[in-house]
């Protein structure tokens, strides 16, 4: 069973939100989206928000400034995002600006908030979620564009909220996060994403 549940916390890392949900907009948009501009989008933030991550990580271990790659501690959390931080307004003003593809910006403008108020938090010492961070930002973005261009994905949303169930488990069956942390990451999570809709639907 631990197994299982370390399988899907790796599966469902945080690290695969962004492009996870430009993979999303792409597939459920009924916008025109030629190869050449999904693929010019698609790419870069795959290799900033996936490739670079992974690297800066085994830098950071090399050094020993993370220990794994759930970065247990409150120490060890403040540098992936930092460099998290850092991609995403790189994404932001290079590969997405502002009324290019407006769905997918304020996306990535939720997962900006998201960042920051998870890294305000461990100044507090609070320790949220980031993998319900994560997942509360795919299944409200998934909402969002449900309503947005008015298709039914009832499946993809109810198979979001099934794997944000098993992640959550995961997290506590592996003593990773408390219930309150929990709760507290899918909160930011959604919040964020939502506080942007209004900027875009």
């Amino acid at each position: 069973m631990r197994f299982f549940f370390s399988f899907i916390s790796y599966l469902f890392h945080p690290l695969f939100v962004p492009i996870g949900g430009t993979l999303a907009y792409f597939l459920i948009t009924p916008k025109y989206s030629p190869l050449e501009i999904q693929s010019g989008n698609i790419l870069p933030i795959f290799i900033l928000t996936v490739i670079v991550p992974m690297v800066s990580y085994l830098i950071l271990k090399n050094l020993g400034m993370v220990s794994t790659v759930h970065v247990p501690t409150l120490a060890e959390r403040k540098y992936p995002l930092y460099i998290h931080i850092l991609i995403l307004f790189m994404i932001l003003y290079k590969v997405i600006p502002n009324n290019y593809i407006v769905e997918l910006y304020f996306f990535f403008v939720g997962l900006l908030a998201s960042a920051f108020a998870c890294l305000l938090l461990l100044f507090f010492n609070l320790k949220v979620s980031m993998h319900l961070t994560g997942m509360g930002a795919i299944l409200m973005y998934l909402i969002a564009l449900s309503i947005h261009f008015e298709i039914n994905i009832i499946i993809a949303i109810s198979l979001c909220t099934l794997i944000l169930g098993l992640v959550a488990t995961s997290r506590i069956y592996l003593k990773a996060h408390s219930k309150s942390e929990l709760v507290v990451g899918l909160f930011i999570g959604l919040l964020c994403q939502l506080l942007t809709v209004k900027f875009w639907l």
